[in-house]
């Protein structure tokens, strides 16, 4: 490994998400010598409550705004001296794409354009600032590659070309190439991952997974597109931040990275699996799989998403520590603790 880079002043950018909040919590917890300045517009899918609980508080400040506001984004630089940028901030979910593709379209690659060139600026106008000393890293999805039409279909690698099929893949692609072209251009210190799915605590309810889960507790119906087979690569929360860590300290600068644990299942697999651990958990013996019903399939929906982590096990030796069973489980009770905590505390308002 080519590089030990040690970041002192952090810009994450969407900390009040599902990855950014497990990202700062983890960072934090492993003894972050530094700040770590969280900027998150607080859209839907943020919660005040992913940052509840931080270890070292005081190393973590919040800042409510928006990524493309370049003045309250160059103010940021400027004030905490920032080294090191972390762009988790995206609006994510494809169904949301298709019905408000602007939204994406500004958040994603205007949003992504601010930081690069507030970066820039800022790191290019302090006297004696080292490059090799900063960091902008780019998080992005595996969605950029498009679809596998098969099971036989190889895995995409980091040579494999962009061929986005939402507006919201279209958005992230679009945001790399500039992230890219900021470097090639500018010589801005940039590296790119591309993610599989993620899964773990504090996700929010919108996604697949906390979707069956909530489903399974309230009994109420649990929708799979089409006829389930669409196949997804789940990487957990915490093995996906790890490897964050791992890039950002070891990478060589203009890299790109694809992240993935090797879980590929099809998303009536996942249902079938979650339902049966509800079932155990909830004493409601096959129950939950009856809530399973089968819906108009998404526009365009990308059938199988396969990524390659050949490069990042090879150059930076990192591989994922957390099996799925493990990690499903931790998830599920996870959710299962808030949901008790959320009824507790409606039960206490109600005898106040």
């Amino acid at each position: 490994m080519k590089y030990n880079y040690i970041p002192k002043s952090i810009l994450v950018t969407g900390g009040l998400g599902f990855i950014g909040s497990n990202y700062i919590r983890n960072r934090l917890s492993n003894g972050h010598d530094g700040i770590i300045v969280n900027l998150d517009a607080q859209t839907y899918a943020a919660s005040m409550h992913n940052i509840s609980n931080f270890s070292d508080p005081h190393k973590h400040i919040f800042i409510k705004g928006d990524i493309t506001n370049q003045k309250l984004v160059s103010d940021i630089f400027n004030t905490y001296e920032i080294d090191t940028v972390i762009n988790f901030a995206a609006e994510s979910h494809v169904d949301r794409s298709i019905i408000y593709p602007s939204v994406f379209m500004k958040t994603n690659i205007e949003g992504t354009y601010v930081l690069l060139d507030c970066a820039r600026r800022y790191w290019q106008s302090v006297e004696r600032m080292d490059l090799t000393k900063c960091r902008f890293l780019q998080i992005s999805t595996d969605e950029i590659y498009g679809s596998c039409e098969s099971l036989e279909t190889p895995s995409f690698t980091e040579k494999s070309k962009y061929d986005p099929r939402s507006p919201y893949s279209a958005s992230k692609a679009a945001a790399n190439h500039i992230v890219k072209a900021y470097h090639n251009t500018f010589g801005l210190p940039t590296i790119i991952t591309n993610c599989t799915n993620n899964f773990g605590p504090y996700q929010h309810d919108e996604k697949l997974i906390p979707k069956i889960i909530m489903s399974c507790m309230k009994q109420e119906e649990i929708p799979i597109y089409g006829n389930g087979s669409n196949v997804r690569d789940w990487l957990y929360v915490a093995d996906h931040c790890a490897a964050i860590d791992m890039v950002l300290e070891n990478a060589e600068i203009g890299e790109e990275y694809n992240i993935s644990a090797g879980n590929e299942l099809s998303n009536i697999s996942i249902a079938h699996i979650i339902c049966n651990l509800m079932d155990d958990y909830l004493d409601t013996p096959n129950a939950c799989k009856k809530l399973i019903k089968f819906v108009e399939d998404r526009k365009g929906h990308d059938w199988r998403y396969s990524l390659s982590s050949a490069k990042i096990a090879t150059t930076l030796r990192w591989k994922p520590k957390v099996a799925f069973a493990e990690g499903i489980k931790n998830t599920i009770e996870f959710y299962l603790t808030r949901r008790r905590v959320e009824v507790t505390d409606s039960l206490v308002e109600n005898c106040l």
